[in-house]
């Protein structure tokens, strides 16, 4: 016998020893009752903690929202030149005079200062917003590039927790999740925001 057949023949005598594990009863939260307002106030409550800005509006005022959105995360000189929407944003959300996604190349979208996305679904209770590729989330790229983030939620869009959140998302889609602006603390434990995406994310919720 070779001394890998002993050593595994010895592994095998060892884990043969073992007791049966018990298989442990989960009982999943999969649904949170809480009212719509509770929740978007969670919801809020864990973007800001996340150094995200969350900025209030009635439905039928989003497209001022997204102007203030953006003057928060641009400044108030930004020009519509320097904004991208996707393609299924809906018009009446879009502040006049943006570009919208035209399938262009990825490197182009870099040279926005911002994007405009709606969402698939805002889950409250991890502040996490999830972009599915659709028309209204848009392509991948157009979420990551530019340097300011500006994502539309409407109060149908908000659940309490992630199964309640997976049940309403097409699993083979992209799926893109965001809480709060790209950041990591890798180097001595110092954040720094913006590197893997955008670095200011502005969340205008309608309620």
């Amino acid at each position: 016998m070779s001394a890998r057949d002993e050593v595994l023949a010895r592994i095998r005598t060892a884990l043969g020893d073992r007791p049966a594990v018990a298989e442990l009863a989960r009982d999943y939260r999969v649904r949170d009752d809480r009212p719509a307002d509770v929740l978007r106030e969670v919801l809020a409550d864990r973007l800001e903690d996340y150094r995200a800005q969350v900025l209030r509006c009635a439905p039928d005022r989003i497209a001022e929202a997204v102007s203030a959105a953006l003057d928060a995360g641009l400044g108030a000189g930004w020009r519509p030149a320097d904004v991208v929407v996707t393609p299924g944003l809906p018009g009446p959300w879009r502040p006049d005079g943006v570009t919208e996604d035209d399938g262009r190349p990825a490197v182009e979208l870099a040279g926005f200062a911002a994007a405009v996305t709606g969402v698939a679904v805002a889950i409250a209770e991890t502040g996490t917003l999830v972009l599915d590729g659709a028309a209204e989330s848009g392509r991948r790229a157009v979420s990551l590039l530019p340097d300011c983030l500006v994502c539309v939620v409407t109060s149908d869009q908000v659940v309490g927790g992630v199964p309640e959140g997976l049940a309403r998302l097409d699993p083979v889609r992209p799926l893109t999740m965001i809480s709060g602006p790209s950041a990591t603390s890798d180097i001595e434990l110092s954040r720094v925001e913006g590197v893997h995406g955008p670095r200011t994310l502005v969340v205008v919720l309608a309620a």
